[in-house]
């Protein structure tokens, strides 16, 4: 019976009381931001919220699975444009934004199916491959790509009278929100136990009697959803799109979310999808900075704090948890 009580406790989103008050307070504060901060903080906040979602995905393949993957930048583009000819054929979002995640996982289980058989840096330069290809496809075809105009996105109308920029921050906190619920429960289920598996040791995983070439497809395809969400989102919120959006710097910046955020921590995603969208703000005059503080601070996540952001922020946790006694 106490087996059972522990294991149901562990499958909790929240655990101890203490977290249910800051988390509630966090949500609560994220609710009320738009209504006391300026129109672009929470314009920024928005983005952060889209760019959690492919962060999560990203993590869910790397940091839970252990497959590399440089490809994002690919899925998103094929999200984002499979999204943009369905508005244009007035489609309503719903099926659009399900068809761009559907759209861009079909394509994560073809890329994934090298997985089976490639690891590590050979399975990233694969990827890398795919997302350049899929970039040089949309560059040279207007057919896809809409040529030199790119696509114009129907934008969604406000409801309730809110402004067009408090409304997109409700809308995308709230299906950021799913999204991150979503990434719970498949972590704690027996699919995100496989993938944790598959990580540590594949051999023993497959001997435990895991499908290696189940658990690993599923990965690419549920991350590859995430991202091709991830893209329609984005461009609903411009109202345009076009190739260049979509280079290889993409999968770097969804890449850099994930190692500084910290692996396999859905949490760390999110800090890292925050780090990657505020770090451009901040040096936005010096631009060409931007890299090189992304490189900094991954050297030093890696030399001092392996498990990111998230892991930094355990510990303080733990540290204002058991004080005095330090």
């Amino acid at each position: 019976m106490d087996l059972i009580e522990s294991y149901k406790e562990e499958l909790q989103l929240i655990r101890k009381p203490w977290a249910r008050i800051w988390v509630g307070a966090f949500v609560l504060c994220l609710v009320l931001l738009p209504w006391f901060a300026p129109e672009h903080v929470a314009y920024i906040a928005t983005i952060i919220f889209i760019y959690s979602i492919g962060a999560q995905g990203q993590n869910l393949l790397i940091g839970y699975t252990g497959q590399i993957s440089f490809g994002q930048a690919g899925f998103l583009a094929i999200g984002a444009f499979m999204f943009g000819h369905m508005n244009q054929w007035g489609i309503p979002w719903p099926f659009g934004v399900l068809a761009a995640g559907l759209a861009a996982g079909l394509f994560g289980i073809l890329v994934g199916f090298p997985s089976l058989r490639l690891k590590g840096p050979y399975l990233a330069i694969v990827t890398m491959g795919f997302g350049i290809a899929v970039y040089q496809i949309f560059v040279n075809s207007e057919l896809l790509s809409g040529g030199r105009m790119g696509l114009t996105i129907k934008k969604l109308t406000p409801l309730f009278g809110m402004s067009d920029v408090v409304f997109n921050y409700y809308f995308n906190f709230l299906i950021a929100l799913a999204f991150t619920l979503l990434s719970y429960n498949i972590i704690s289920s027996y699919m995100g136990r496989a993938f944790i598996a598959i990580r540590d040791n594949d051999i023993a995983a497959e001997v435990l009697g895991v499908n290696l070439t189940r658990y690993k497809l599923l990965s690419f395809a549920i991350s590859s959803f995430y991202t091709g969400v991830q893209g329609a989102l984005y461009a609903l919120l411009l109202g345009y799109l076009e190739p260049n959006m979509f280079t290889f710097m993409e999968s770097i910046t969804l890449f850099v979310a994930v190692i500084i955020g910290g692996l396999a921590s859905i949490e760390g995603s999110i800090m890292g999808a925050a780090f990657v969208i505020l770090v451009p703000q901040i040096f936005s005059e010096y631009r060409e900075l931007v890299p090189v503080v992304f490189g900094v601070t991954i050297l030093l996540v890696l030399i001092f704090e392996p498990l990111g952001l998230n892991g930094r922020w355990l510990k303080m946790r733990l540290y204002f948890r058991n004080w005095p006694f330090r």
